[in-house]
């Protein structure tokens, strides 16, 4: 038996192993989106599949709870790992939710103690594509996993420490970026090499059962470290949904819902009401199980109240989940998912919604919902860059202005340096800053959106996936604004001006410019209460124009200084609010005139009798018919009030005979 400090100092040893395992793959990776915006991670596991030690700050921090126990299950169907192996996968469906969506590679190798299978090393990147239908394999149009590119099963890439070359030769044929795709897989083999050098350092000292012990307690400790932090929330149920723009399939949006159960420490998410999977690739693969990707929000509240606590799967135990099957958080058969970040994103949003009820001054108004790898594809394929990966910025909460710019909702992407982007790729970066006056205003302001502008250098495409937040703001809270709407414009202001909501492959020729406004995050508290200096200090950092200043705040800023009378009277003429709600707006008060919750929750009762394939099919007809009724682009653009009235009938009618009761 170790003693404590013995097990801490092994544990200490373990996530200094994992660092550098991260630091060894970005450096030998030879992709932008690794190597800059690093798109990938490390970790080691211990026999039960969950990892034992996670990077604190290096790589992707959203796939700490991840399973590794079905994939080596699959990988090991035909006979056990030995030294040197190394198993790869990519595939949601076939490695039991290790992997989210194609691109994302999978690496583990087993860690051994003489012959005693002691643990596991882990690694995945972001590759750059994987064959399918469009460059870099991810487009929200694809409608099967089929079409998203190459699936690979949990095999075996590395035997006994040899690359089985017709693995890769697989590989290699089924991408458009063969090289890059081959330099980061090795580098992920480079990674996993230091993870076993670096372990078997360790359990030559512990030995087997000693590195056991050490798992054990790594995890046993995060678990207690979470459900103490937790327990400073109320007890009790919360719910809140939110809405993405659409199925990806017509202009029909699709729901997210939360039920969050609060209870000594733990927290239950129920995801039942969400929207049935789609014909599109915005599905969540999770077997009904929690999955680290789609409760991420709960790390970020144990770290925001705990933040030495160690990174490790014991995060998962303080964690439950149930979400429907054939549902967007728990797609069956072969649903596209390349762009579940989405989704997901949308998740985070509504389990802060949730939970902010239960603690008002922990909990953020809602981020700017929104991660979109702007990517550039040369014509001929030859490459598949990611410019930027765009977010928006951080919610607003109690006592803290949101961070700009910035989103860490599921992941925590860096950017590329634009020196870096114009000496790989064929752009010109005519802009990128914070967009001014899209952060939601409050007591407290709403993180501000960025504002990419590029221009084409040579003829190539334009993809866009997870493009989100152009119909729905992020919500602000106890009295604090909705953030900005998001827009993507094509030659902006010129007679060929495309405004775009779905993004595909868009056909660029040389000399087109491309503008991306991420929105901008909710607000929390009174606008009319934020102090004047920090309204003035926003114009003149750009965050916030002096119209805005006066119409958003109540602050009269003239030649960069607050005009004191002025602002006086202005805000005398207003009326102070800091009631603990939600602020939704315009556009989402619209759709609940329509569409409200108790009748959307029956429409899902009634969805979820008939077969998954024909669930999505059937919602988009029921709310189709009554869109029809309405402007188009509705709830961007308002109806009368007889028009709203007319389609809330019409909607109501529809659910009352589709469930079998007398209509309305």
């Amino acid at each position: 038996m170790l003693t404590t400090v013995e097990k801490d100092v092994a544990h200490t040893r373990l996530q200094a192993a994992v660092e550098e395992m991260c630091l060894t793959l970005r450096r030998a990776s030879r992709s932008l989106y690794v190597r800059d915006a690093a798109d990938f991670a490390c970790a080691v596991a211990d026999l039960s599949g969950r990892f034992v030690a996670y990077p604190q700050d290096v790589g992707v921090s959203g796939f700490v709870g991840l399973d590794l126990a079905p994939a080596i299950e699959a990988a090991t169907a035909d006979g056990p790992l030995a030294p040197g192996d190394v198993v790869l996968t990519n595939d949601p469906y076939l490695s039991g939710g290790l992997s989210t969506h194609l691109p994302d590679v999978h690496a583990l190798a087993p860690l051994f103690e003489g012959d005693a299978l002691v643990g596991y090393a882990w690694a995945f990147v972001h590759v750059s594509d994987v064959g399918g239908r469009v460059p870099s394999s991810v487009s929200v149009l694809n409608d099967s996993v089929h079409a998203e590119g190459l699936r690979v099963p949990p095999v075996r890439y590395v035997r006994g420490g040899t690359v089985v070359r017709e693995v890769e030769a697989i590989l290699a044929a089924n991408s458009r970026t063969p090289d890059a795709n081959r330099g980061d897989l090795h580098a992920m083999l480079a990674a996993l090499g230091t993870g076993r050098r670096r372990v078997a350092e360790l359990t030559a000292e512990l030995g087997a059962d000693g590195f056991a012990e050490v798992g054990r307690f790594a995890r046993r400790q995060s678990a207690t470290r979470a459900r103490a932090a937790l327990r400073t929330l109320a007890d009790g149920t919360y719910r809140f949904e939110d809405f993405l723009d659409n199925d990806g399939v017509s202009d029909v949006p699709l729901r997210v819902v939360v039920t969050a159960t609060v209870d000594d420490g733990a927290v239950h998410l129920d995801l039942t009401g969400t929207d049935p999977q789609v014909e599109a690739a915005l599905n969540m693969v999770t077997f009904g199980r929690a999955h680290s990707w789609v409760v991420t929000r709960i790390f970020a509240i144990v770290g925001t109240l705990d933040p030495a606590v160690p990174l490790n799967g014991g995060l998962m135990d303080v964690i439950g989940f149930t979400a429907p099957e054939g549902t967007l958080l728990n797609a069956t058969g072969t649903a596209a998912t390349g762009v579940r970040h989405a989704t997901t994103s949308r998740v985070n949003d509504v389990v802060s919604g949730a939970l902010v009820q239960a603690a008002p001054e922990v909990l953020p108004a809602a981020s700017s919902g929104l991660v979109v790898p702007v990517v550039f594809a040369a014509s001929d394929g030859s490459r598949v860059d990611v410019v930027e990966p765009m977010v928006g910025g951080t919610g607003a909460r109690h006592g803290a202005d949101g961070a700009d710019g910035r989103d860490s909702g599921i992941s925590n992407l860096s950017n590329n340096p634009v020196e870096t982007v114009e000496a790989n790729v064929a752009v010109r970066v005519l802009r990128y800053a914070l967009r001014p006056d899209s952060g939601g205003a409050g007591r407290w302001r709403g993180g501000s959106g960025l504002e990419l502008e590029i221009e084409a250098l040579t003829d190539g495409a334009l993809l866009a996936r997870g493009l989100e937040r152009l119909r729905f703001r992020p919500w602000g809270f106890a009295g604090g604004h909705p953030g900005a709407l998001t827009e993507l414009v094509v030659n902006e202001g010129r007679p060929d001006e495309r405004r775009l909501s779905v993004v595909d492959v868009e056909p660029l020729r040389a000399g087109d410019r491309v503008v991306l406004r991420t929105s901008g995050a909710g607000g929390y508290g009174d606008p009319l209460l934020r102090d004047t200096a920090a309204v003035a200090a926003d114009v003149a950092a750009g965050l916030v124009t002096p119209t805005h200043a006066r119409e958003a705040y109540g602050v009269v800023v003239r030649d960069g200084a607050v005009d004191a009378a002025a602002t006086a009277a202005e805000r005398s003429r207003r009326t102070t609010t800091s009631a603990p709600v939600h602020a939704l707006g315009p556009e989402r008060q619209r759709w609940e005139r329509v569409f409200p919750p108790d009748l959307a929750d029956r429409l899902d009762a009634y969805l979820r009798t008939l077969p998954t394939t024909t669930r999505a099919a059937r919602r988009r007809a029921v709310l189709g018919s009554v869109l029809d009724a309405l402007p188009h682009r509705f709830p961007g653009a308002p109806a009368d009030e007889a028009a709203l009235d007319a389609a809330a009938r019409t909607f109501a009618a529809a659910v009352a005979d589709l469930a079998g009761t007398p209509g309305a």
